[in-house]
């Protein structure tokens, strides 16, 4: 195995930065929303307009902030990027929106955690490009307009339910669901990410690793980055299926893609509750484990899966449930 770059070298942190595409080719999958896109930006490039705003939903690691990085290549404009919890004031949205220059595109992740009254100031400036600041307060206080520059304002969210009507409304330009990959995908993904890091890997490997990357490409460069290391301890010259195997068995995710908490998750709700029906809170006492990690965390890849079900009475484990753990599926008594 080669050595890595030099840019390489500096952990993890820059590495999730590099194997990202740097070109529209390169961004695998998601074709749908590429080719919306590629018409929405031509479109604005010959009117020589900005783009109209846009709104990114889905799970983490499907590639939102890729995509608004891409682009701003594409348009050749200057992207700022910013978060949801780190606007805190309404002056700390006044001095991103006044520093943009014509064309530039402001990229906020995590806008579900924009509270109300940042949205409110937000609405005027993605509808008019003005600024509506108030100064003082009481009798005194009195209103100022500002006028912003032409700007793009792309968005990006887990939890698209906690933006509000309004807000959500304004995106002019589209609101696009990112959705799961698929294992041919995320292969295609682990082999460029290879290359990227100067790693030799052979189809199985890639296959291997795909298959249990729970269709997300962060999650695929996460393993085949752990992947990497352990052939390099173990002086292999190349990822093949056995090291890929062994890699992956050390960090203790199974065939399926289950973490060790996925699958104790799955063990406390067949053994201690015979597979259900169990409430979300009971769940969680059980499994020590807070309401909301089960709900965010390992229920939303074990209900893809099905593995379990939500019914009106509480989480059931299916029989593929079952299979998976190497248990008999109970057949209870119809009631």
């Amino acid at each position: 195995m080669s050595t890595p770059t030099n840019n390489l070298n500096k952990g993890d942190k820059f590495l999730d930065q590099t194997l990202r595409p740097q070109i529209w080719n390169d961004y695998i999958g998601q074709e749908p929303i590429k080719n919306n896109l590629d018409i929405l930006l031509t479109a604005a490039r010959k009117r020589n307009e900005p783009p109209e705003h846009l709104l990114f939903y889905g799970p983490a690691g499907l590639g939102k902030t890729t995509l608004a990085y891409l682009i701003a290549k594409e348009i050749n404009a200057q992207i700022k990027v910013t978060s949801g919890p780190a606007i805190e004031r309404v002056g700390d949205l006044a001095s991103i929106l006044t520093n943009l220059s014509n064309g530039d595109i402001l990229f906020i992740d995590e806008a579900h955690r924009l509270n109300k009254m940042i949205e409110e100031v937000l609405y005027p400036a993605m509808e008019s490009g003005t600024l509506d600041i108030i100064i003082g307060k009481g009798p005194s206080a009195r209103t100022i307009q500002l006028d912003i520059p032409p700007f793009t304002l792309i968005a990006a969210t887990t939890r698209i339910a906690l933006l509000s009507s309004p807000l959500r409304s304004r995106f002019s330009g589209g609101i696009f669901r990112l959705e799961f990959y698929n294992e041919k995908e995320i292969k295609r993904i682990i082999l460029r990410s290879s290359k990227i890091l100067e790693t030799s890997i052979d189809e199985g490997a890639a296959a291997e690793i795909a298959k249990r990357s729970r269709f997300t490409p962060r999650i695929a460069n996460h393993l085949l980055k752990r992947c990497r290391d352990y052939a390099q301890v173990n002086n292999k010259a190349i990822i093949d299926v056995e090291t890929a195997a062994r890699a992956l068995k050390l960090l203790e995710i199974d065939e399926a893609g289950l973490s060790s908490h996925d699958r104790r998750i799955l063990k406390i709700l067949i053994e201690k509750f015979d597979g259900g029906p169990v409430g979300l809170q009971t769940l969680a006492a059980a499994a020590s484990e807070e309401e909301a990690t089960i709900e965010e965390v390992c229920e939303p890849y074990l209900l893809q899966l099905g593995f379990i079900e939500r019914t009106p009475r509480g989480r059931v484990a299916t029989p593929r449930a079952y299979k998976h753990l190497g248990k008999i599926f109970p057949q209870k008594p119809l009631i």
